[in-house]
């Protein structure tokens, strides 16, 4: 069986966009609109702001805790290789980078290691337990396309059905093509609808309002797309926004995934936490992960710390709805961003990727399916230049298939990860790869805000580590370059 175990019951305490985007400042700016669109009074000039004078970056509060892992480790980890990675990951910690960590890895269907060290409160400081709570943010976009999969295998839309046959809002939209002579917006009409592959590659078109002062990113700006009360308002607002782009013309990290949150809700009938908690959360065993946390587990929920606008302090932030996550501060169930997850539960989510689409029995996708999903869709020369860049490397190597980012040419490259690795990453900082070549998965939650802060390359450090333990892994471990801050 596999090792992350499903808890319940009385057992649930037991258990593109261009240089400048690089990295986490993409993501970071994702929260900044996040938590100030999620309540329409929510301040947007106060979302990353730390609610109280900073403290001192918090310590460890004990060392690491790790799964015995000794017995598991041959013929493919060394116990030496391992523990560097824990040390590794606790030092982020120490140094201040973080107030608290976790993080997995899981071969096959044996974990090699699950570290903890560090904080999840700043005012009583409770330590990372295994049950903490995280906002996983983008982490919750390929958590919408297993669900969209699920319906592609019913039938319910083939990828290249327009998106028109299922939002005939849509039919009328303009695409923007810069500043004409005199220097006011040149529109014209859409081309032709995106197809729902393009919908689920980020090719469709649209904007998400992260930068640019152009009328597509304002315009997701200036209507709040993300404090709309449900999904059917969210799309009458998109409606009336322009198209960054023709379809298919580029990627661009866009509110797509927001829109099949959508689709979703207008395919079934259902809400989209009711189709993910009946298909997914509870078949799965992932009996903590949704759109808010209840308040009878609030104290499992961790705090996210940020950097202050203008003196850079680290601290928690506070009181700001955006990052709460109670009912009463959730607007819109969003399917690029919403959701909130434990260690285990998500380890529950990879490994039924990991498996090819089942786990324990029970059997989301087919394997062909899963495939389909972790498949480059993005035609030659186009690069994916954003959150999920392991290392300072080449673009080349950042694809794109559906709801997931793609890893390709690992080996030429100098890339440690199996080809065809697949992975995202959340705006607090989380981030999860799925190696099939190498027949594993890591998983890493933390909660720190990037913006007005320090670059620090939790996930390429964490590649490093991880593919220097192996002893023969598939792709070629290199030293880690040094990370250049994207300003």
């Amino acid at each position: 069986g596999n090792p992350i175990a499903p808890r319940g019951g009385a057992e649930a305490r037991e258990t593109t966009m261009g240089n400048t985007n690089r990295n986490w400042l993409l993501a970071a700016a994702t929260v900044m609109l996040a938590s100030a669109c999620a309540t329409p009074d929510a301040p947007e000039a106060t979302a990353l702001t730390p609610a109280a004078p900073d403290p001192a970056p918090p310590a460890a509060i004990a060392e690491p805790v790790a799964a015995d892992t000794l017995s598991v480790l041959e013929p493919q980890f060394t116990p030496d290789g391992v523990a560097a990675l824990e040390a590794r990951m606790a030092q982020f910690v120490a140094d201040g980078d973080v107030a608290g960590i976790d993080t997995l890895l899981v071969q096959g269907d044996q974990v090699i290691s699950r570290s903890m060290a560090g904080i999840r409160k700043a005012e009583t400081g409770a330590p990372i337990t295994e049950d903490t709570i995280y906002r996983i943010y983008s982490m919750t976009k390929p958590v919408t396309g297993v669900a969209m999969m699920m319906l592609y295998e019913e039938g319910a839309f083939a990828l290249d059905d327009p998106i028109t046959d299922y939002f005939p809002e849509f039919e009328t939209l303009q695409v923007y093509t810069g500043p004409g002579e005199d220097g006011a917006p040149g529109f014209v009409p859409v081309s032709r609808p995106a197809t729902m592959g393009e919908l689920m590659s980020h090719q469709a078109g649209f904007a998400y309002g992260l930068f640019g002062d152009d009328p597509a990113n304002t315009g997701m700006r200036e209507t709040q797309v993300f404090a709309s009360e449900d999904l059917d308002t969210f799309i009458d607002k998109v409606a009336g926004i322009p198209l960054l782009f023709q379809p298919g013309d580029t990627w661009y990290y866009s509110v797509a995934v927001d829109i099949q949150g959508a689709f979703i809700e207008r395919a079934t009938g259902m809400t989209l936490g009711e189709f993910f908690d009946t298909r997914i959360f509870t078949p799965l065993g992932m009996v903590d992960t949704g759109f808010h946390v209840p308040e009878e587990d609030y104290d499992r929920f961790s705090d996210v710390w940020g950097y202050h606008p203008e003196t850079g302090a680290f601290g928690p932030v506070l009181g700001v709805p955006g990052v709460m996550f109670k009912a009463e501060t959730v607007a819109m169930e969003s399917g690029g961003g919403g959701l909130v997850s434990t260690m285990d539960d998500y380890a529950r989510f990879a490994a039924m990727l990991l498996n090819e689409g089942e786990l324990d029995g029970v059997r989301l996708l087919e394997p062909e399916t899963v495939e389909l999903m972790r498949t480059n869709v993005l035609p030659d020369g186009v690069v994916v230049n954003t959150t999920g860049n392991m290392t300072e490397t080449e673009e080349v190597t950042q694809r794109f298939a559906l709801n997931f980012g793609v890893y390709e040419n690992t080996a030429e490259n100098g890339l440690p990860m199996g080809e065809g690795t697949y992975y995202w990453g959340g705006a607090a900082g989380t981030w999860f790869w799925v190696d099939p070549v190498n027949d594993l998965y890591f998983i890493g939650m933390i909660q720190r805000f990037r913006q007005n802060g320090p670059l620090v390359d939790f996930w390429g450090v964490s590649a490093e580590h991880l593919y220097g333990a192996m002893e023969e892994p598939a792709g070629e471990t290199v030293a880690q370059k040094p990370a250049e801050d994207p300003a």
